[in-house]
This record gives structure tokens, C-alpha cells and sequence, in this order.
């Protein structure tokens, strides 16, 4: 089972739970419309990993940064920064075609995380930051979200069994675009301008 590192623990979640056009200006840049009701989609344990791909199967795969917590005992118990890596060209011509995400989606690889604190406190003081060589790239706070964390996690429950340390991704603000070889990512969740946690990778 892949890992990531909870508190200083390494813990084996069973799936990552995630949340699709949360922020307006992304669904926009897409050119998606605005869901009636809240899109979820999976990504399994093997898609875990510590490394950054720029491709996978021969495909390009984009970047997208979101605000992520790891789920112990049915609430949201510790913060992290999470990459979900898609391949944008795939997800079109699925969408199009009215078929499933996962291809696109779930790969090996695709879920990319920092290590993850303890968190308490107000979710609407968090917000998302990347960084790719130095250049603000992405930035997003969860007042800008349509659905907010808790929100997402109670409806999540209504049709999933939520393990400890499973983990939740919910969303990413606009600027998403194409991982590219050699480059350095940085992401940072931070509350009221306090850094939470931080992670850098280079992108292979």
C-alpha cells in the first residue's frame, strides 16, 4: 500500500475522495458549466506517489493544487497540499462522450501530496497557494469555493464509508495547465497568512 505522512506517521490510506469544479474562475477556464450537485470522483490507494510525473502512457498530465485533509474518525483531522495530476486531453474526450473520469483521473501516480499536520480551527481561514519555478501559479482560498470542507465531507458520507486516513481533495482555483519536465513545484496550504505545511518537487 502507497503512504503518506500523517503527524510524522507514515499511514497507508484506502482511497482519495475528490471534488470537481469547486471554484467558479476554474470551471470557467475549462469551460465547464456549474454543476447542480457536487462532483466526486475517486482515486484509488495505488494512485498515490511522492514523485512528480510530467506524462503518463505518453500523455502530458496538467497540474492541479488543491487544499487536502486526511479523514480520522469521520472528521477533518489533519491538512495538506495535494496535486491531482490529470490527463486533460483524455478527460475531454471522455466528457464529451458522456463517459467516466477515471481513466483521466485514477492512474498510477496521479495524487501527489505534502505530509499533512494536525488541523483545528476555522476552514474558511485556509487557503492554497503553487508555486512553479518561483512563479505564483495557482492561488485559492476556501471562501472562494462553492462547496466548503465540511460541506463536501457530510455529502461525501451519504453514499461512502470514509476509513481513518483517507483523504479528501476539495478542488482547485483557476490557472491549471501542463506539468512541464525540470520544473520546480511548490505548494503551500497556509491559515490567516500562518504556513501550515509546505512541499517542493521536480517535476521528472
Amino acid at each position: 500500500m502507497n503512504t503518506v505522512i500523517l503527524a510524522d506517521q507514515p499511514v497507508a490510506p484506502s482511497k482519495v475522495v475528490c471534488l470537481g469544479r469547486n471554484y467558479v474562475e476554474h470551471i470557467a477556464e475549462l469551460g465547464n458549466s456549474r454543476p447542480e450537485q457536487m462532483v466526486f470522483f475517486f482515486k484509488p490507494n495505488s494512485s498515490i506517489s511522492a514523485d512528480l510525473k510530467s506524462s503518463h502512457g505518453g500523455e502530458e498530465l496538467h497540474y492541479e493544487a488543491e487544499i487536502c485533509f486526511g479523514v480520522v474518525g469521520g472528521t477533518l483531522a489533519y491538512i495538506g497540499f495535494g496535486l491531482d495530476l490529470t490527463k486533460r486531453k483524455l478527460q475531454s474526450a471522455l466528457k464529451t462522450n458522456g463517459l467516466p473520469w477515471e481513466r483521466a483521473k485514477a492512474f498510477q501516480g496521479s495524487a501527489v501530496f505534502s505530509e499533512f499536520q494536525k488541523f483545528s480551527g476555522n476552514t474558511d481561514e485556509l487557503e492554497v497557494e503553487l508555486l512553479i519555478d518561483g512563479v505564483q501559479t495557482q492561488i485559492g482560498s476556501v471562501e472562494q469555493m462553492i462547496n466548503r470542507p465540511e460541506e463536501i465531507l457530510e455529502e461525501a458520507k451519504s453514499f461512502t464509508e470514509f476509513e481513518d486516513f483517507d483523504i479528501l481533495m476539495t478542488g482547485t482555483p483557476k490557472g491549471v495547465g501542463t506539468v512541464s519536465p525540470g520544473s520546480v513545484f511548490e505548494g503551500v496550504v497556509s491559515q490567516r497568512g500562518v504556513e501550515l505545511t509546505r512541499a517542493k518537487w521536480l517535476a521528472q
